[in-house]
Protein backbone atom coordinates (compact mmCIF):
# COMPACT_ATOMS: atom_id res chain seq x y z
CA UNK A 1 0.00 0.00 0.00
CA UNK A 2 1.41 3.30 -0.90
CA UNK A 3 1.77 5.97 2.10
CA UNK A 4 1.39 9.72 1.97
CA UNK A 5 3.40 11.74 4.05
CA UNK A 6 1.48 14.55 5.75
CA UNK A 7 2.91 17.90 4.54
CA UNK A 8 3.59 21.36 6.19
CA UNK A 9 0.55 23.31 4.53
CA UNK A 10 2.37 26.30 3.05
CA UNK A 11 1.48 28.79 -0.52
CA UNK A 12 3.73 27.13 -3.11
CA UNK A 13 3.43 23.22 -1.84
CA UNK A 14 -1.11 24.04 -1.77
CA UNK A 15 -1.31 26.24 -4.84
CA UNK A 16 -1.70 23.59 -7.23
CA UNK A 17 -5.04 22.78 -5.02
CA UNK A 18 -6.30 25.71 -3.82
CA UNK A 19 -5.86 28.81 -1.54
CA UNK A 20 -5.58 29.43 2.04
CA UNK A 21 -5.70 32.05 4.91
CA UNK A 22 -5.23 31.47 8.63
CA UNK A 23 -8.04 33.32 10.47
CA UNK A 24 -7.09 33.24 14.00
CA UNK A 25 -3.67 35.03 13.42
CA UNK A 26 -4.87 37.57 10.50
CA UNK A 27 -1.82 39.84 9.01
CA UNK A 28 -2.00 43.07 6.63
CA UNK A 29 -3.91 45.52 6.43
CA UNK A 30 -6.74 46.20 8.30
CA UNK A 31 -9.41 48.63 9.13
CA UNK A 32 -9.35 49.37 12.68
CA UNK A 33 -12.18 50.84 15.42
CA UNK A 34 -11.34 51.71 19.46
CA UNK A 35 -12.47 48.15 19.56
CA UNK A 36 -11.84 46.15 16.47
CA UNK A 37 -9.37 45.29 14.00
CA UNK A 38 -11.23 43.96 10.37
CA UNK A 39 -9.03 42.31 8.20
CA UNK A 40 -11.75 42.32 4.40
CA UNK A 41 -11.72 39.90 2.11
CA UNK A 42 -8.90 37.69 2.78
CA UNK A 43 -10.39 34.56 0.93
CA UNK A 44 -13.57 35.43 -1.57
CA UNK A 45 -15.68 33.19 -3.73
CA UNK A 46 -18.56 33.82 -6.29
CA UNK A 47 -21.36 31.33 -6.43
CA UNK A 48 -24.46 31.96 -8.26
CA UNK A 49 -26.28 29.31 -5.80
CA UNK A 50 -27.27 30.07 -1.99
CA UNK A 51 -24.44 29.09 0.32
CA UNK A 52 -24.97 26.26 3.06
CA UNK A 53 -22.17 26.52 6.21
CA UNK A 54 -22.86 22.91 7.25
CA UNK A 55 -20.14 21.59 10.05
CA UNK A 56 -19.26 18.10 9.65
CA UNK A 57 -17.75 15.70 12.60
CA UNK A 58 -14.74 13.47 11.72
CA UNK A 59 -13.58 10.32 14.46
CA UNK A 60 -9.81 10.00 14.04
CA UNK A 61 -9.40 5.99 12.84
CA UNK A 62 -7.46 3.75 14.16
CA UNK A 63 -5.05 4.07 10.87
CA UNK A 64 -5.60 6.44 8.11
CA UNK A 65 -6.16 4.54 5.25
CA UNK A 66 -7.81 6.19 1.90
CA UNK A 67 -10.09 3.98 0.02
CA UNK A 68 -13.14 6.42 -1.39
CA UNK A 69 -11.96 9.98 -3.00
CA UNK A 70 -14.74 12.42 -3.67
CA UNK A 71 -14.79 15.52 -5.77
CA UNK A 72 -17.04 19.18 -7.44
CA UNK A 73 -17.15 19.63 -10.84
CA UNK A 74 -18.68 22.79 -10.42
CA UNK A 75 -17.53 24.54 -7.43
CA UNK A 76 -14.99 25.01 -4.93
CA UNK A 77 -15.35 23.69 -1.39
CA UNK A 78 -14.15 25.64 1.58
CA UNK A 79 -13.21 23.73 5.13
CA UNK A 80 -12.28 25.58 8.53
CA UNK A 81 -11.37 23.23 11.12
CA UNK A 82 -12.43 24.64 14.42
CA UNK A 83 -11.44 22.22 16.96
CA UNK A 84 -8.36 20.70 16.07
CA UNK A 85 -5.96 20.81 13.37
CA UNK A 86 -6.67 18.62 10.27
CA UNK A 87 -5.28 16.40 7.61
CA UNK A 88 -6.31 17.19 3.89
CA UNK A 89 -5.85 15.21 1.27
CA UNK A 90 -5.86 16.30 -2.36
CA UNK A 91 -5.25 14.71 -5.94
CA UNK A 92 -5.23 16.63 -8.88
CA UNK A 93 -8.33 17.67 -10.78
CA UNK A 94 -8.91 14.70 -12.98
CA UNK A 95 -12.62 14.03 -14.86
CA UNK A 96 -13.15 10.39 -14.14
CA UNK A 97 -10.20 8.77 -11.52
CA UNK A 98 -7.72 10.54 -9.59
CA UNK A 99 -4.04 10.65 -10.58
CA UNK A 100 -2.73 9.26 -7.05
CA UNK A 101 0.89 9.48 -8.08
CA UNK A 102 0.35 13.41 -7.59
CA UNK A 103 -1.71 13.23 -4.04
CA UNK A 104 -0.68 14.74 -1.45
CA UNK A 105 -1.38 15.22 2.16
CA UNK A 106 -1.23 18.55 4.42
CA UNK A 107 -1.68 19.15 8.21
CA UNK A 108 -3.54 22.26 8.49
CA UNK A 109 -4.12 24.40 11.61
CA UNK A 110 -7.22 24.73 13.65
CA UNK A 111 -9.15 27.85 12.41
CA UNK A 112 -7.05 28.16 8.88
CA UNK A 113 -9.59 28.88 5.91
CA UNK A 114 -8.81 26.31 2.74
CA UNK A 115 -10.37 26.89 -0.16
CA UNK A 116 -10.23 23.47 -2.67
CA UNK A 117 -10.39 24.20 -6.33
CA UNK A 118 -12.81 22.99 -8.26
CA UNK A 119 -12.76 19.39 -9.33
CA UNK A 120 -9.61 18.49 -6.92
CA UNK A 121 -9.84 14.95 -5.28
CA UNK A 122 -10.71 14.83 -1.56
CA UNK A 123 -12.54 13.58 0.96
CA UNK A 124 -13.33 14.24 4.45
CA UNK A 125 -10.74 16.12 6.36
CA UNK A 126 -9.22 13.89 9.23
CA UNK A 127 -8.41 14.89 13.09
CA UNK A 128 -4.96 15.33 13.62
CA UNK A 129 -4.41 15.34 17.31
CA UNK A 130 -8.29 14.90 18.92
CA UNK A 131 -10.08 11.93 18.75
CA UNK A 132 -12.58 13.72 16.66
CA UNK A 133 -12.42 16.91 14.50
CA UNK A 134 -15.57 19.51 14.04
CA UNK A 135 -14.75 21.41 10.88
CA UNK A 136 -17.05 23.97 9.07
CA UNK A 137 -17.80 22.40 5.38
CA UNK A 138 -19.11 25.90 2.96
CA UNK A 139 -20.13 24.95 -0.76
CA UNK A 140 -23.80 25.86 -2.21
CA UNK A 141 -26.44 24.80 -0.88
CA UNK A 142 -27.20 20.63 -1.89
CA UNK A 143 -23.90 19.87 -3.18
CA UNK A 144 -23.52 16.99 -1.82
CA UNK A 145 -26.47 15.72 -3.99
CA UNK A 146 -25.90 17.22 -6.92
CA UNK A 147 -22.53 17.50 -7.52
CA UNK A 148 -20.05 14.76 -5.34
CA UNK A 149 -19.37 11.96 -7.40
CA UNK A 150 -17.50 9.81 -4.71
CA UNK A 151 -15.29 6.77 -6.28
CA UNK A 152 -14.07 3.77 -4.33
CA UNK A 153 -10.32 3.54 -5.16
CA UNK A 154 -9.14 0.34 -6.70
CA UNK A 155 -7.67 -2.01 -4.11
CA UNK A 156 -3.81 -1.22 -5.48
CA UNK A 157 -4.43 2.42 -5.00
CA UNK A 158 -5.69 2.48 -1.68
CA UNK A 159 -3.27 4.37 0.52
CA UNK A 160 -2.24 5.70 3.91
CA UNK A 161 -1.32 9.07 5.16
CA UNK A 162 1.38 9.03 8.08
CA UNK A 163 2.52 12.17 10.15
Amino acid sequence: MRTIKVEELTRDSFSPFGVFYDMLHPAGVALTGELHSFYPDRLSEAWSYRVGFSPITVKRPEKMVITQVEHHFTTPEMILPLDDDMILHVSPATSEYPDLDETKAFLVPKGTLVKIATAIWHLAPLPANNDSLTAMIILPETTYARDCPVIDLKEEDVFAIER
